[in-house]
C-alpha cells in the first residue's frame, strides 16, 4: 500500500488532528502523552531523540520507543535531531514500525543544539536539508514531517517552507519565533509568519507558539488557517488545556502518577512534571518545593504531592468569601492555569538584580560569553573560578577536538583508528586489534588465550604418556602372571 501524503495523510492517518502535544525533551514521554490524550490531545510527538545515539544504542531505543506496546498512544510521530542524511534515515528505519511519521527537528534553539549542529542551527543549510528529506522520503514507509522556527524575514521563511515541501516534507509545524527568541527573551510568537507559510504551501501546517488555553487554539486556527495547533508550555501547566478545563492541580498530578506506576519513566521526568503542575503553589510552600527537589523515589514524590494537596484543601477550607487570587493570577494557585514566562527585566527583579544591562543578561547569554570577566559569568562558573583562578571560559582558548572518522563525536587523542571509544571498541573487536589509547587489548588478550591453551596441552601430554606407560606395565605383569 503506497504511503499517504499531504492532506490525505493528515486526514486519514492523523485522523484530522487539531490538538497536538509538542515534542519536549524528557517531558513528552509515554505517561505524559497518555495523560494528555485522556484530556483532549489528538496527536502526540515523542521527545526529541538523537539519531546517532538511537542508531548505535539498543538501550536508548528500548527506553524511548521499544518499551511496552500501547495501542492508546496513536497516532504518534517520532522526532529526531540529526545532521547527516544516512544517519537520520538509518535511525528512522529502526523507528518507523512504531509510529505514524518521522519528524526532523529543525526548531531546537538551545546551546546543546548549537554545539551538536542540529535543530534550528541547520536552517541556513538548505542543500543538506534537501538531501536529508529527499533520502528519507525515498527510503521510509511512513511520511516525513518537519518542525521549524521562522526567520525574521517573512519572505525567507516562506521560501524555506516551500523548499522543505518540494524536498518531500508532508506536514510542517511552524513555531512562530526565531532561534534567538528563547528563555526570558522568548517574547510573542508571530502568527503572521505562520499564516504566510500556510498560504504558500500545499501540505498541512501546524502552528506553535502563544498557546495557553483553548481560546488561544481557536483564535490561532481562525487567524492563520492552520490544520492544527501544537502546545508545549501550556500543556505542561495544564494537561486538560485542549478540553477547555482548568482542573484542580492534584487531580492531574494524581492521575499522572497512577499512569507512571503502569508505564514507568525516569524519576527526573516525574519531578519535572510536578514542578510545572504545582508551579504557582510551590511559590507559596517553599519548603515543599525543596522536598520535591530532593526526593529520591516515586513514593516520596507521591507523599509530597499528597502534602501539597492537604495544604491546599486546608487553605480552601479557611478561605474567606469573596477572596480573590493573589499575585495577579487568573485562578487560585491550586488550579491548573497558564504560566507567563517573565521577560528579562522581570527575571532580574525576581533574582534581586537592578535591571541594568549586566542584570539583563540571561543564563544562555552567559553561556555564549567570550569574555572571561568573572562579573559576567554564571554563579556556577564563578565557583569554578574561585577553585581555579587561572581557569578561562573564553571559547576561543578551548581545545578543538578532532572528530571520530565514523560518527563525528570527539575522537580519542591516542586512538590508533582515529575514532571515539564506542566506534573504536567495535572495530578493535571485529579486527581483533589493540588500541592502547582507549585501553582496548583484544589482540593481546587473544594471544594470551592461545598461549594458555598451548601450555595446557603441553601439561596434559606427559600425563597421558605416563598413564599409557603405566597401563602397558600392568598388561605385562598380568601376562607374566598368566604364563606362570
Amino acid at each position: 500500500m503506497p504511503k499517504l501524503r499531504g492532506e490525505a495523510f493528515w486526514r486519514e492517518t492523523l485522523r484530522s488532528a487539531h490538538y497536538v502535544v509538542a515534542p519536549m525533551v524528557d517531558q513528552s514521554e509515554l505517561a505524559w502523552r497518555l495523560l494528555s490524550r485522556r484530556h483532549g490531545a489528538q496527536l502526540c510527538y515523542t521527545p526529541m531523540l538523537h539519531a546517532q545515539v538511537f542508531l548505535r544504542d539498543a538501550n536508548y531505543r528500548r527506553e524511548n520507543l521499544y518499551g511496552e506496546a500501547c495501542p492508546e498512544d496513536r497516532p504518534l510521530i517520532v522526532q529526531f535531531c540529526a545532521n547527516d542524511p544516512e544517519v537520520f534515515v538509518q535511525a528512522a528505519l529502526l523507528a518507523q514500525d512504531y509510529c505514524d511519521a518521522i519528524d526532523l527537528n529543525l526548531g531546537c534553539p538551545q546551546m546543546i543544539a548549537k554545539r551538536g549542529h542540529y535543530g534550528a542551527f541547520l536552517q541556513e543549510e538548505w542543500d543538506l536539508l534537501q538531501r536529508m528529506i529527499l533520502l528519507a522520503n525515498e527510503k521510509l514507509s511512513v511520511p516525513i514531517t518537519c518542525k521549524i522556527r521562522v526567520f525574521p524575514d517573512i519572505d525567507k521563511t516562506v521560501k524555506y517552507a516551500q523548499m522543505l515541501e518540494k524536498a518531500g516534507c508532508q506536514l510542517l509545524t511552524v513555531h512562530g519565533r526565531t532561534k534567538e527568541q528563547k528563555g526570558p527573551l522568548a517574547g510573542v510568537a508571530s502568527w503572521e509568519h505562520i499564516q504566510a507559510v500556510r498560504n504558500a504551501v500545499n501540505i498541512p501546517v501546524f502552528a506553535n507558539g502563544n498557546i495557553q488555553c483553548l481560546s488561544d487554539v481557536e483564535e490561532c486556527i481562525r487567524k492563520t488557517g492552520v490544520h492544527g495547533v501544537m502546545s508545549a508550555e501550556g500543556n505542561l501547566h495544564n494537561p486538560a488545556l485542549f478540553e477547555g478545563r482548568n482542573p484542580l492541580v492534584w487531580e492531574m498530578a494524581e492521575e499522572y502518577l497512577e499512569i507512571v506506576r503502569k508505564y514507568p519513566c525516569p524519576l527526573s521526568y516525574v519531578r519535572a512534571h510536578l514542578f510545572k503542575l504545582w508551579h504557582h503553589t510551590l511559590q507559596v510552600y517553599h519548603q515543599l518545593r525543596e522536598e520535591l527537589a530532593k526526593v529520591k523515589t516515586l513514593e516520596g514524590i507521591v507523599d509530597v504531592n499528597r502534602e501539597l494537596k492537604l495544604r491546599c484543601q486546608e487553605e480552601i477550607a479557611n478561605q474567606k468569601e469573596g477572596e480573590k487570587p493573589k499575585e495577579g493570577l487568573p485562578f487560585f494557585h491550586w488550579i491548573c492555569q497558564p504560566y507567563i514566562r517573565p521577560g528579562p527585566k522581570e527575571r532580574c527583579r525576581e533574582n534581586g538584580d537592578s535591571g541594568t544591562e549586566k542584570g539583563v543578561r540571561g543564563k544562555r547569554a552567559l553561556e555564549e560569553e567570550e569574555d572571561g570577566n568573572s562579573e559576567l559569568l554564571s554563579k556556577n562558573k564563578q565557583k569554578k573560578k574561585l577553585r581555579n583562578p587561572n581557569k578561562s571560559f573564553d571559547p576561543s582558548l578551548k581545545p578543538k577536538y578532532a572528530k571520530c572518522d565514523q560518527c563525528g563525536n570527539p575522537k580519542g587523542n591516542k586512538c590508533v583508528f582515529n575514532m571515539c571509544r564506542g566506534c573504536c571498541k567495535k572495530r578493535a573487536f571485529k579486527e581483533v586489534a589493540d588500541c592502547p589509547g582507549h585501553g582496548l587489548l583484544f589482540k593481546t588478550k587473544y594471544e594470551k588465550s592461545l598461549s594458555w591453551q598451548h601450555s595446557q596441552r603441553g601439561i596434559q601430554t606427559p600425563e597421558i604418556s605416563q598413564r599409557g606407560d603405566a597401563e602397558a606395565g600392568e598388561t605385562a605383569v598380568l601376562k607374566e602372571a598368566g604364563d606362570s
